[in-house]
């Protein structure tokens, strides 16, 4: 790795990390548990489509890693890894189809993934079906929050673009 590569995923991962720790702080918008804004995913989505998978990958490990820790949330990181790496893979399929313009779709459809991906990590730590009656607020909640995210990220790429 050269030092602009590491200087930059530095900078994008600390970008995250700080989004996704005053998000913590932030009262959920709903009362369902797992309801959140998911603003450290707007690094993500621009992360995919301005410097790709590999570097997209490396930002979001770290984020989840550290943000677990920062937050004092480690017990919640395995929802996080799962919720956030079923996203990824996501993204990935999604970035060889949607154009700069579509950059909001990946939002959309990364968090509504990411709901998916933390659901089914519950259902298998704690061998329950019961928890499937959370995903459909969670699924509404990811369209709306994707949404946003999403259109932040297309943002982000037009108004950064050629700075990073």
């Amino acid at each position: 790795m050269d030092t602009k590569r590491i200087t930059r995923l530095a900078l994008l991962t600390a970008l995250a990390l700080i989004l996704f720790t005053v998000e913590a702080q932030i009262p959920p918008p709903v009362p369902i548990p797992g309801v959140k804004l998911g603003l450290a995913n707007i690094i993500t989505v621009y992360a995919m489509f301005r410097f790709g998978p590999r570097d997209t990958l490396l930002i979001l490990l770290t984020r989840v890693l550290l943000g677990s820790f920062v937050t004092g949330a480690v017990s919640a990181l395995i929802f996080s890894l799962s919720g956030g790496l079923l996203c990824y893979l996501v993204m990935l399929a999604l970035r060889r189809v949607l154009t700069e313009r579509q950059i909001w779709v990946c939002g959309v459809i990364g968090a509504v993934t990411h709901n998916i991906g933390q659901v089914l990590a519950c259902v298998a730590v704690y061998q329950t079906t019961a928890v499937l009656a959370y995903l459909p607020p969670l699924l509404l909640s990811g369209i709306v929050t994707g949404l946003f995210t999403g259109l932040a990220a297309t943002y982000l790429l037009k108004r950064l673009n050629g700075l990073l």
